[in-house]
């Protein structure tokens, strides 16, 4: 089963965000207090778990949040979701995928200098909401519903 591991957010962009308990998605805003909703296609940004416990074998440390993600996912493919599939959060939240990693920072975020590389920008996907809602970490993921 495809879960929410956990919500992020920050109220500044270029920030590391931080886990939130339960946070209000807003259709086509984003995350309520999140620097990243708009108007835009980037409202809302996934990443796996699986991923992140890779560099955390270099980064032991490293918190949710770290790679300004909003979602951390476990147990979801996301390389095999394409642009314009659903997903749908919990029994209310709809998002439709956007974009697939984007261009890293021009000097490189904090992780890719620790560790040579970084995950967001080839694994990271970016969605818009189709439909709002609460969500929260342990609810339920689903694809193209």
């Amino acid at each position: 089963m495809a879960v929410v591991e956990a919500i992020c957010i920050s109220n500044k962009k270029g920030i590391v965000k931080r886990p939130v308990e339960k946070a209000v998605f807003q259709a086509d805003f984003g995350i309520n207090g999140d620097a990243h909703a708009g108007k835009w296609h980037r409202q809302v940004s996934l990443l796996a778990g699986e991923s992140i416990d890779i560099v955390k074998l270099q980064l032991p440390t490293l918190k949710d949040g770290a790679f300004a993600e909003n979602i951390v996912t476990r147990g979801l493919d996301l390389s095999a979701i394409a642009v314009g599939d659903r997903l749908q959060i919990g029994s209310e939240v709809i998002l439709e995928i956007t974009q697939i990693g984007k261009k890293c920072h021009n000097d490189g975020c904090a992780i890719k200098k620790a560790t040579g590389d970084c995950i967001m920008p080839k694994e990271g996907l970016f969605a818009k909401v189709i439909k709002g809602g609460e969500a929260k970490a342990g609810d339920r993921i689903s694809i193209n519903i």
